[in-house]
This record gives C-alpha cells, sequence and structure tokens, in this order.
C-alpha cells in the first residue's frame, strides 16, 4: 500500500495489479473547491482499491475532510462541515461500455489516455459531496443587514387602514355609468 498519493494514475494498470493506494491530498491544490472555501488549510484523506470485476475494471474508493470551511450562501461567512463519502466507479473507454456496466458502478471514461489526474478524480467526489447551497443551520444574516434594523424582514401585520391601490379603478368604473 502507497502512503503518498501519485499525481498522475493509470487506473488500467493499478486495477490489473490489484492495488491499493492511501494518502492525503492538500485542499490547496483542488482549484475548483477552493472558490467554495474560505480557507483552503487541511487535506483530505484517501482511500482508493483498484480491481476487476469480470471484465471491468473498478475502483472503490472513501475520502474524508474533517472540516471544510465553506462559505455560508447568507452571510458568507465561513461554516465549518465535514464531509466523507465513497464510491464505485467502472473504468470505460466508450458510451457504450458505460451502459454495459452494473449499476452499482458510475462511469469514469478515460478515452485514449491511459493515466488520469488522481486529485481532479478526488475533487469530482468532493464536489459531489458537497450541499449546493451551504448555509448555516439558524437564521444569519449579512453584517449591514444586522447594523440597519429597518431592512431586515419583519414579521408585523399589516395596518388595516391602508389604501387598497386598486380603489381608484373602482372610481373609474363609477365615472362611465349613468
Amino acid at each position: 500500500m502507497v502512503e503518498r498519493l501519485p499525481e498522475y494514475i493509470d487506473p488500467l494498470y493499478l486495477a490489473d495489479k490489484r492495488a491499493e493506494l492511501k494518502g492525503q491530498i492538500l485542499l490547496s491544490k483542488l482549484d475548483r473547491l477552493g472558490d467554495l472555501l474560505c480557507d483552503d488549510s487541511g487535506v483530505v484523506a484517501v482511500e482508493l482499491v483498484f480491481a476487476r470485476e469480470g471484465r471491468y475494471p473498478i475502483i472503490e474508493g472513501q475520502f474524508a475532510a474533517t472540516s471544510l470551511m465553506l462559505k455560508c450562501q447568507n452571510c458568507l461567512q465561513a461554516i465549518s462541515f465535514p464531509v466523507q463519502g465513497q464510491f464505485k466507479l467502472g473504468i470505460v473507454n466508450s458510451i457504450e461500455q458505460a451502459d454495459r456496466l452494473p449499476e452499482e458502478y458510475e462511469p469514469l471514461l478515460i478515452g485514449d489516455e491511459q493515466k488520469i489526474l488522481l486529485r481532479e478524480l478526488i475533487e469530482d467526489e468532493l464536489l459531489l459531496a458537497l450541499p449546493a447551497i451551504p448555509k448555516h443551520q439558524q437564521a444569519c444574516y449579512p453584517a449591514e443587514y444586522l447594523a440597519d434594523k429597518t431592512i431586515l424582514p419583519t414579521t408585523t401585520k399589516t395596518d388595516a387602514t391602508t389604501e387598497n391601490p386598486f380603489s381608484i379603478l373602482a372610481h373609474l368604473k363609477n365615472i362611465g355609468e349613468p
């Protein structure tokens, strides 16, 4: 078992060897994930097992990051979000092969190139595990809303004496009648 993860992997070769990879990837190396984070310090722990199921080469893996610091989409402050997940990938060269994969496997289309960038594979799985709109459990507002209480939504009942905006239409209707 390898403790240091390689940058590129040849999944077909590793499946034939029934290899196992275990290690960590720095969050700062995951560019697409970096846009969602307030702080990109930390690591994601990864374990991968390569094998063959029948004639299909497969990758079974799991990942865990103890606390990703995501940006709350309400207040734009940091949220600590632990993420972990598992995945099963079937390595295919074409869409036809992907259609024939057993249902428990997601296709990993490698095409003509045998080597793939490992951190992109893990980053894809991490992005799928994150919430679409990260936000705090409790109601939160940006700081400028908290400073100006008039901007915050209120739950008071509207005054019953307010004028109906359509009352002028009733007046116009009465003008045309004899």
